[in-house]
């Protein structure tokens, strides 16, 4: 009843947002080792995983996640609670966000009062920690306490309790018989107020029981226990503070169940009964060297937070042996470079700035997803290999990967494992050179692209000769100078045209390409104003199906329509790319920070932006498919760090700065034949919405002509690639090598139940192949 209740009332709310569900046709590939809280209701356990949420059943222990394909902000999440009697989640974030999970974890609601507040500054806004008393929660903030009506779902007062009424940091709240007590930072105390008093919006009706920094405050049955910043806990007895214990780490989580207290430290979870008799102690082993973060009970067991392997689940009455509790995921929400081959997905961690500076290292593995399961490798099986980043999957063997270390050279990983290390010991990868340490090592590796031959070239930042040719086959190498153009800083990406010509983009070269040539190579490269370049610092590349190089920058978007005489033609220029916007002539993302280019097997172009989410545009750019942001979409973050497209499948990975999702696009490459064409679901049943979600035709080649006709051999539908292309409204449309069928005929009418003939012809070829295909309505 109580639910129903907060449904009829939404409607009536305006500071209250429904998240929308993207499950059609979004995933999320989120990271569930870092835990931030867990709380008890509804018979599970809930752990927050820094920006998404997951459950454990705590009788059939099966396990659910919540992201943002779930509707979830995405945002950094500092603290969770469960109310039993309302039946709804808490979740609060770092930016002051609250988001309320109701109806079984299926709804969200998006309370943004706190976020709006202009008088609190963005960095005050921190939710801090949740305690319900009848039908209010109050929630500790970085400014104070603001109470939150469960019933009605809003806001009533908020309490500035600091220094003559000002804004401080109030890090829990407990109710212990007629008072409130708060601890509280900057100096502000252990403050208590009259829970039923009216007026606690005035700062004087709040007393200070003792002066200092607070971290937690917490009351189990008639006993109120509180811990200072000192790492000491006292019993308040009549507001008196009597000293218990002594930590030897400071306590990260505090909070009372069952009728005990819990205390958590980095290194030990303690379980006390009320009155502070140890039940029980949880230490991190070897077998778990990790950092806990914050713990509950049930009857049973400790279910422990921890930075690294989710949530750790051990018994009070003996907690030695860990079982390990998380939804599978990559090792961290922070992938860097991603790359996309058959049915799987390498992730890397290793960032490095706008300038391509590695510092501070970071020592991190890699993740592969692969027939749906995560296999992550730990930086300790990687070579010592630091700042890991681009990846390529060698195209005659999909079991061997290369990844680039920016710092330690290249890395070659066979069958899931890391194999070889290349540096300057094993291979003609250089260090840079540093004038005051002449034994500095640091080779920067990356990025890196196989060409038809299988050799892999791979750039080094740095030296005089940064292009390098590696042939894994007979581990030779050959280095190209570049030493007329600056290589001091970095190279955004490689990518390799039909003819060979590798296309670079650099910072302050802009453009680089580069040809043998049959041994007397071919260098240039396109940077200047004179040549449309807006900037010398080029950020992504990419060579299109029509031979066309679509260049990224840190200040908008520029094409070179003419690559076949780049090296020829005196006066090449980068062109931008103008469209029509409410009637009046725009460039093409123009100022944007481009991040990534990619092209799809219908020549569009998906492009990722620093700051505004991923766009979709026609194979041309004048058409805008789709733009997909953080507020329209499940992305955590409108900071795309890289994007990979799996082909075969149709699937769009993205990876931000706050996790990866992907996206199923629905498209594919064109094969080289007909044999493999197959359209589903066949059959066509009457449950299937043949409008909405369309028959698939797969596997097609990249010239054809699709005729569907019934059994008599009337027209229905048709197409032909190149002129019915997708999202322009026709009833048969072909994306790549996929078509898609809305069911309706010439006349715009849904087709009757029967068999129909999918005839497919190759334009090049002449190969002809015909499909049955059954429509039950």
């Amino acid at each position: 009843m109580l639910r129903r209740f907060v449904v009829l009332i939404i409607c009536c709310i305006p500071l209250l947002q429904f998240g929308q569900d993207f499950s059609a046709l979004w995933e999320g590939h989120f990271s569930y080792n870092n835990i931030k809280d867990v709380v008890k209701g509804n018979n599970k356990i809930y752990a927050a995983a820094e920006n998404v949420i997951f459950s454990i059943d705590i009788q059939t222990n099966e396990l659910n996640e919540l992201t943002t394909v779930n509707g979830l902000s995405g945002e950094a999440i500092s603290t969770i609670y469960y109310s039993d009697v309302y039946e709804l989640l808490l979740i609060g974030y770092e930016n002051g966000l609250i988001e309320i999970v109701f109806d079984n974890d299926e709804n969200i609601l998006s309370v943004v009062d706190i976020i709006d507040k202009p008088t609190i500054p963005p960095t005050d806004k921190r939710i801090n920690h949740f305690d319900a008393f009848e039908n209010d929660v109050y929630i500790s903030t970085n400014y104070g306490i603001s109470v939150f009506n469960l019933e009605r779902l809003e806001f009533g007062d908020t309490y500035f309790i600091g220094n003559l009424g000002s804004q401080t940091r109030v890090n829990q709240t407990t109710i212990i018989g007629d008072y409130i007590y708060a601890a509280c930072l900057d100096g502000n105390g252990l403050k208590k107020a009259q829970i039923s008093s009216p007026n606690l919006i005035d700062y004087q009706n709040w007393q200070t029981v003792s002066n200092g920094d607070f971290l937690a405050v917490q009351s189990v049955e008639n006993q109120l226990y509180t811990i200072r910043t000192n790492r000491r806990l006292y019993q308040v007895v009549n507001d008196v503070l009597i000293e218990l214990f002594q930590f030897a780490d400071v306590p990260v989580d505090v909070r009372a169940t069952n009728d005990t207290l819990l205390v958590t430290t980095r290194n030990s979870s303690f379980v006390y009964d009320s009155n502070f008799n140890l039940m029980s102690q949880a230490n991190v082993n070897s077998a778990f060297d990790t950092n806990f973060t914050s713990a509950i009970t049930d009857s049973e067991f400790i279910y422990i937070g921890t930075t690294d392997f989710g949530v750790l689940k051990t018994l009070i009455s003996n907690p030695v042996e860990y079982e390990e509790i998380h939804p599978e995921g990559p090792l961290l929400n922070i992938p860097f470079s991603i790359q996309a081959g058959q049915n799987d997905l390498w992730v890397t961690f290793g960032e490095h700035t706008f300038f391509y500076n590695p510092y501070p290292l970071n020592n991190r593995g890699i993740s592969h997803f692969k027939d749906n399961a995560w296999v992550n490798t730990p930086y300790e099986d990687v070579l010592d290999a630091k700042c890991l980043n681009a990846i390529s999957i060698n195209p005659s063997n999909s079991n061997q990967v290369f990844v680039g270390s920016y710092f330690n050279g290249l890395l070659e990983i066979n069958d899931e494992i890391p194999s070889v290390l290349y540096n300057e010991t094993n291979s003609d990868l250089e260090s840079l050179v540093l004038p005051s340490d002449p034994n500095y090592v640091d080779i920067r590796v990356g990025p890196f692209a196989f060409d038809r031959n299988g050799i892999l070239w791979t750039l080094t930042s740095q030296v005089e000769k940064p292009l390098k040719a590696y042939n894994p086959s007979s581990n030779q190498w050959q280095s190209y100078d570049f030493t007329q153009f600056r290589t001091e800083l970095g190279f955004g990406n490689i990518v390799i045209g039909d003819d060979g010509t590798k296309w670079i983009a650099g910072y302050w070269n802009g453009v680089i390409g580069f040809k043998e040539n049959n041994g007397t190579p071919l260098l240039k490269r396109v940077n200047s104003e004179e040549e449309n370049m807006p900037t010398h610092n080029a950020t992504a590349i990419a060579i299109d199906k029509r031979n066309q190089l679509w260049v990224g920058t840190e200040r908008g978007l520029r094409v070179i329509y003419n690559t076949s005489d780049f090296f020829t033609e005196e006066n090449i220029r980068a062109e931008e790319i103008i469209i029509e916007e409410g009637g009046i002539a725009k460039e093409l993302l123009f100022e944007q920070l481009i991040k990534d280019i990619e092209v799809d097997g219908s020549n569009n172009k998906w492009i990722g932006t620093a700051d505004s989410g991923i766009f979709y545009f026609s194979s041309d750019g004048q058409k805008t498919i789709f733009h997909f942001t953080k507020d329209n979409s499940p992305l955590p973050s409108n900071t795309i760090n890289d994007i990979s497209l799996d082909d075969s499948n149709g699937i769009v990975y993205i990876a931000t700065n706050k996790g990866l999702v992907s996206f199923r696009s629905g498209g594919s490459s064109p094969l080289s034949d007909l044999e493999s064409a197959y359209a589903y679901p066949n059959p066509v049943r009457p449950s299937f919405n043949i409008v909405d979600e369309k028959v698939k035709i797969k596997d097609i080649s990249e010239n054809v002509n699709i005729k569907i006709t019934d059994i008599e051999g009337n027209l229905v539908a048709e197409a032909q690639s190149r002129n019915n292309l997708r999202y322009r409204g026709y009833n048969l449309e072909i994306d790549g090598g996929t078509a898609y069928w809305n069911g309706k005929n010439l006349a715009n009418h849904v087709v009757a139940s029967g068999v129909y003939l999918v005839m497919l012809s190759d334009l090049d070829t002449f190969e002809t192949k015909v499909l049955k295909l059954m429509v039950v309505r």
